[in-house]
């Protein structure tokens, strides 16, 4: 079988060659994200796999299928770059990224520890030798309440790390209740009494700008609010208002709307146009993270292989985890 791998990070080259032997199939790799200009060097494969740089629309689903190709994969948990709907109008196979949740949710309860005990202020000050403690007390996360919004496989793990820290966890689900030890409430209790709001829900339609105006003002004053998730749930202007006012008392965010083109890339002294992002990222109680909360060796292997085997599983008609559409 032969798949064109586009978008392919330095990271990831080593784990796909491994990965091209062991699963034995002919892969190109091509550093390149998919756009038309390019999709005509995936003629002849039988699948595609990208990363989330890559923007699948209509017109380059539509080519693929004319190319014979009838699967895609994404090397990444969220799929949000790519038309599902086009994909299942043209009949394309469309699978995920699957690794397991811990990278994720270690780095979301370090960076609620970072928040609670301004590790970016104190990490400034030492750089240019001021070691005075001004202004840096913080709190303990053991007297906290922390909401955990969507509690999939991730915002499940974030709950089973906070558990040995003694503070009370409320949870939203959309769905069922999964954890029977964990107290599950309406989002409006949330907001109305957590210390730490996470966010752990894919993007859709009904939840975009989720973290709004309106919601911010249910949230408790000084809450703080962390988001490992998708850039889109919070509306980022709002954001900085509440920042601004103080009704939100720091932010941890590894994502953001305004994120695409910038996130994994040097910009160096090019221009860039984003500024909610570089307005955000000032604020002496923001961390902002370059959408890295992913990134371990782990996860990364187990990325590259769940992108392969969703189209070899495709191709086949057998079942797997990994299938969007």
């Amino acid at each position: 079988m032969k798949i064109t791998a586009y978008n392919v990070m330095p990271f990831e080259k080593q784990g796909l060659q491994v990965l091209e032997k062991q699963l034995g199939i002919e892969l190109t790799i091509i550093a390149d994200p998919l756009t038309l200009d390019n999709v005509n060097l995936a003629e002849g494969y039988q699948g595609v796999t990208v990363l989330g740089h890559s923007l699948i629309n209509r017109a380059i689903l539509q080519q693929l299928k004319a190319f014979g190709i009838r699967h895609l994969s994404t090397r990444t948990i969220g799929f949000d770059h790519i038309d599902i709907e086009s994909a299942k109008e043209l009949n394309i196979h469309v699978s995920n990224a699957n690794y397991p949740p811990y990278n994720v949710a270690e780095f979301t309860v370090m960076t609620m520890l970072m928040l609670l005990r301004k590790i970016k202020v104190s990490i400034c000050r030492a750089l240019v030798n001021d070691f005075s403690l001004a202004g840096l007390q913080g709190r303990e996360l053991r007297q906290m309440t922390v909401g955990i919004i969507g509690t999939g496989k991730i915002g499940q793990s974030v709950i089973d790390i906070l558990s040995g820290f003694g503070c009370r966890i409320l949870a939203y689900s959309k769905g069922e209740s999964v954890n029977a030890h964990i107290q599950y409430v309406d989002l409006d209790t949330i907001y109305q009494e957590s210390d730490i709001i996470s966010l752990h829900v894919p993007l859709t339609d009904e939840n975009y700008h989720m973290i709004n105006k309106a919601t911010i003002a249910k949230m408790k004053k000084g809450v703080l609010l962390v988001n490992t998730s998708r850039g889109g749930l919070i509306h980022s202007e709002d954001l900085i208002d509440a920042l601004e006012t103080e009704w939100i008392g720091g932010a941890a965010l590894d994502t953001l709307e305004e994120e695409a083109g910038i996130s994994h890339f040097d910009m160096g002294t090019r221009i860039v146009n984003q500024r909610p992002l570089f307005y955000l990222k000032q604020f002496p109680n923001v961390i902002f993270t370059q959408h890295y909360a992913f990134f371990t060796e782990e996860a990364t292997f187990s990325m590259a292989e769940s992108g392969l085997k969703g189209i070899i599983a495709g191709f086949k008609g057998d079942d797997h985890p990994y299938q969007v559409v």
